[in-house]
């Protein structure tokens, strides 16, 4: 699975990091992104509870 995060969507709320911190971070800037865009087997899950709560869609995944 690949994933990324619409950067222009995201309203920072941390949900993501806080369901997968191993995928997701924020940046310097304080702006949320992924640390790996190819997520391993194991990671799949947590990446997909993390796209289903994230509340305003921002991200995006890809088998």
């Amino acid at each position: 699975m690949k994933v990324k995060i619409d950067k222009d969507t995201c309203i920072r709320c941390g949900a993501c990091q806080a369901l997968c911190p191993d995928v997701f971070e924020y940046d310097d800037d304080g702006i949320m992104d992924v640390k790996v865009t190819d997520v391993s087997d194991d990671l799949v899950e947590d990446v997909t509870d993390a796209k289903d709560g994230c509340p305003v869609d921002a991200i995006k995944t890809e088998e």
